[in-house]
């Protein structure tokens, strides 16, 4: 401790004349006092010329001194460090120790400046061929240290090839580290240095007793990257391997398992299998009773393999059962396998576990044990009535937080088995003390609208649970809604009022724009077809299952490859994490362009009811954009809703037309399923306007949690039905892929169908305005115009960006007002032509507008009224 004790002012130069002392013993001393400094972080980049003189002793205690310092001062003044390469090269020749040797050689490849890498060359490849192991062993790490620097020096020169043969290497240490060596350049370069054969891997194999425990993590994770050529070539291999399964250290039993999870799919025996799956059990077992940070790694890594394999650990469950004194994490993951490892036979010890949990004073740990139950009731159908019997002794207790994740539990059971049983709702109702999670308040509520022919006071328990219905969160708010449709289409007599008031209140107080469109969606349809509503609201629900928690089979084995690295804990694989970094990359970057080449944001309009009816689907938008509209993107299908099997779910797509020289189909296609989606396909149904893809949809795959973008070219040149165009023009598609076929529609805005060769001259417009009867003629007034477009001048370059032409302007006599004459063609070559009064203040503008067609006049108006009430 002496060395770090307070110096007074002239430390720098005692330590320079210190250093230059002709007493090596006090020379030592300097040495260690500049590195003491150095380590409370004191400059001593003055004394580097100093330092290294040292180097010139044949000393290894003070050469490894010299070498530490070198090292810290390289990163930072590499000009320095090219003073030093003449002794390390020296040194690296030192023909009467090894250790120096090695030493001198490992310092060059730790100091990482790009300067001194050609230095580095020829001592290098003469320590890759030296006669002493630890050298050798020492380069070839130094190897992918030179590699990380500079990876075009090291495949121009013959390093490569260098290495490779300590693959023939007698010793166990050298093997073992050109092992790992070879390993991080392939990860590096992306692509494996050496191709593995039979030869190479019984040398590997050989050196396995021999190497140390890290080095035979290395070996392990090496083997595992090798195909065998049929089953006895894996059989032969596992035999070798087995034995790791034994180690003391937990990273060489995980290597030793990942290596057997992989070779036991290339094993044909089914009793090798099952006694390879034997020998594994035990040490997986060991692995959960350590350490609490071994046991989370551990059960991770088993959370992969009992979905892999799960008669590994079939009678094993009690070994996963939680502890008084486990860590949180541990108990929550130890409760997921228990869960996959549940079935008829052990259920029952497996529910009396879960119960015992649930009573304990950790809220998260009592919700994750209930919702355990609920997961069992529906992965097991035998045994349901258990599940249910086990929440109902909970329920007694009457703990409320216990009770309300209960009631979430119990929605799922009701969907998984509807009409079974409904017999505890009202020990559900009698045990509620308060509901103070908006989860299981929406989940009460949906069983009350679901079950409120069976319910006799569901309308007095809605109407409770609705008076605060402004101030809920959006979820309750839209399950409120829900419930109470689904309650008036049940009971029309008692929930007429009720219905009426709260659509009321839901389209003139909520601010919230998804639940007005849903309550103005629910208005419209019971207003013209109560038996529709009943066929839209109280269809029947798909059937869930526990399977979303299950990975797929794909997805799951390159988990299982990567076993024993940090992919297998957080169950994402290399390269999921490294598109995602990309990903992240390219929006800062689109951040920054939009930043630099878009105008100020400027304020916007609140968004209005008569925009609403008026099925502005573009909605106010924030940000400022040039004349060209942008339809924003619209969730056309949600991830909760099912394909065409009823089954599955977890595909979010979000598309919008828009047009750009030619019609373009927009699309942003979400994968919130825990599969791997590939095959992709797209398909539009026919329309009124002929809409078919021209490109198709070419996703390759589709990882779990990702997104993917795609811009589609549609044609015009298709079959089109006969049917009158809806407002707002609808487009019926399907995508198909691996998950499911999924059946969707997304509104298409007028704008795109208008062509750029809609410009008609003044004569070619009289003519056509006289030629379209008066019928076919339609007035209205556009309101809420956008500040930006406050003037004639701003109007036209708005319209004219968007494929409305303009043709003349004339003085109304009357009113004084200016007119202005527009012409555009739709895509089926028809042509529209519009009239538009701007008075002086242009907050109302009237549109006259001539028709082909009389159902083509409220898209065209619904257009023109969003393209200047929005500056999307």
């Amino acid at each position: 401790m002496a060395y770090f004790s307070n110096s007074n002012r002239g430390e720098i130069p005692e330590l320079q004349a210190e250093l230059n002392s002709l007493k090596q013993d006090q020379k030592r001393e300097a040495v260690k006092k500049v590195i003491a400094a150095m380590t409370v972080g004191k400059d001593v980049s003055a004394l580097f010329p100093h330092v290294v003189k040292c180097m010139e002793i044949n000393n290894i205690e003070l050469k490894k001194l010299v070498y530490l310092y070198i090292i810290n001062y390289a990163k930072t003044q590499p000009d320095l460090a090219i003073m030093a390469v003449n002794s390390f090269r020296k040194d690296a020749r030192n023909p009467q120790s090894p250790l120096i040797r090695a030493l001198a050689v490992r310092t060059m490849g730790c100091i990482r400046v790009e300067k001194i890498t050609e230095y580095l060359c020829e001592p290098l490849k003469d320590a890759l061929q030296d006669q002493d192991p630890y050298v050798r062993k020492t380069a070839a790490i130094c190897v992918s240290k030179l590699f990380d620097i500079a990876p075009e020096l090291v495949e121009d020169t013959d390093f490569l090839n260098l290495l490779q043969s300590g693959l023939n290497d007698g010793n166990a240490l050298v093997l073992s580290n050109t092992v790992a060596a070879l390993t991080e350049i392939s990860e590096m370069r992306g692509s494996p240095v050496v191709t593995l054969n039979p030869q190479t891997i019984n040398r590997i194999l050989a050196a396995l007793n021999e190497s140390t425990e890290w080095g035979q993590v290395f070996i392990l994770d090496f083997i595992a990257t090798y195909v065998p050529a049929d089953s006895k070539e894996a059989e032969s291999i596992l035999e070798r391997v087995v034995p790791r399964l034994a180690h003391a250290n937990p990273a060489v039993v995980m290597s030793a398992v990942k290596v057997i999870m992989k070779y036991l799919d290339m094993i044909s025996s089914p009793d090798s299998i099952r006694s390879l799956c034997k020998k594994l059990a035990p040490s997986l077992v060991t692995l959960v009773n350590s350490e609490p940070e071994i046991q989370y790694v551990a059960l991770r890594c088993i959370n992969l393999i009992v979905q892999k394999r799960p008669n590994i650990l079939d009678k094993e469950v009690r070994v996963f059962f939680c502890k008084f004194n486990d860590p949180n994490y541990v108990k929550m993951e130890k409760l997921e396998i228990m869960i996959r490892l549940a079935d008829s036979k052990n259920i029952e010890q497996v529910l009396h576990e879960f119960c015992d949990y649930a009573t304990e004073i950790d809220v998260d740990f009592v919700r994750k044990a209930i919702q355990a139950i609920g997961r069992c009731a529906i992965k097991l159908e035998r045994s349901v009535d258990k599940c249910v019997q086990a929440l109902l002794d909970l329920i007694k207790l009457k703990v409320s937080y216990a009770v309300q994740e209960i009631i979430i539990v119990v929605r799922d059971i009701f969907r998984k088995y509807p009409n079974r049983f409904e017999m505890i709702i009202r020990d559900i109702f009698q045990s509620i003390d308060s509901l103070d999670n908006p989860d299981a308040k929406s989940a009460l509520i949906w069983i009350i609208g679901e079950y409120a022919d069976k319910i006799d006071d569901a309308g007095t328990q809605l109407a409770s649970l609705s008076e605060s219905f402004v101030d809920e969160p959006l979820q309750v708010q839209l399950q409120i809604l829900t419930a109470t449709v689904k309650f008036f289409l049940k009971k029309p007599d008692e929930g007429e009022a009720m219905i009426t008031s709260l659509l009321k209140t839901a389209t003139e107080e909520c601010p919230n724009p998804d639940l007005r469109d849903r309550a103005y969606i629910y208005w419209r349809l019971l207003s013209s077809d109560p038996e529709a509503t009943k066929q839209v609201v109280l269809c029947e629900k798909p059937l869930i299952s526990d399977a979303s928690y299950v990975f797929e089979s794909t997805f799951l084995d390159k988990l299982i490859e990567q076993m024993g690295t940090l992919a297998s804990i957080y169950h994402k694989p290399y390269e999921n994490k490294a598109s995602k970094v990309k990903a992240v990359e390219q929006e800062e970057a689109g951040k920054e362009d939009i930043e630099t080449d878009n105008p100020t944001p400027t304020a916007q309009p609140p968004y209005s009811v008569e925009n609403l009816l008026e099925f502005d689907i573009g909605g106010a938008q924030p940000i400022s954009v040039p004349n060209k509209a942008k339809v924003p993107l619209q969730v056309v299908l949600t991830k909760e809703t099912p394909g065409s099997n009823q089954q599955q779910y977890g595909l979010q797509v979000e598309m919008a037309f828009q047009r750009d020289n030619g019609i373009v189909l927009e699309c942003n296609i979400t994968n919130y399923t825990q599969l791997a989606l590939t095959d992709f396909a797209m398909q539009f149904n026919i329309n009124h306007f002929g809409l078919t893809l021209q490109d198709p949809l070419s996703i390759d795959s589709l990882l779990p949690n990702n997104s993917t973008t795609a811009k589609l070219r549609v044609a015009t040149n298709s079959q089109s039905s006969q049917d009158s165009p809806g407002v707002p023009f609808i487009v019926q598609m399907a995508i198909r892929c691996t998950l499911d076929v999924f059946y969707f529609q997304t509104p298409c805005m007028f704008t795109t169908l208008l062509t750029e060769n809609g410009r008609l001259s003044k004569e070619a417009f009289k003519e056509q305005w006289k030629s379209i009867p008066e019928s076919n003629e339609f007035l209205h007034s556009l309101q809420n115009i956008f500040p930006q477009y406050n003037t004639p001048d701003s109007i036209k370059s708005r319209l004219e960006a968007n494929n409305v032409f303009h043709v003349a302007t004339r003085k109304a006599k009357d009113t004084n007002e200016e007119v202005f004459y527009f012409s555009s063609e739709i895509t089926d070559g028809r042509v529209i032509l519009s009239e538009l009064r701007i008075p002086t203040a242009a907050s109302q503008i009237q549109i006259s507008c001539k028709v082909p067609s009389t159902a083509l006049a409220p898209l065209f108006i619904q257009a023109i009224n969003f393209l200047l009430s929005t500056n999307s």
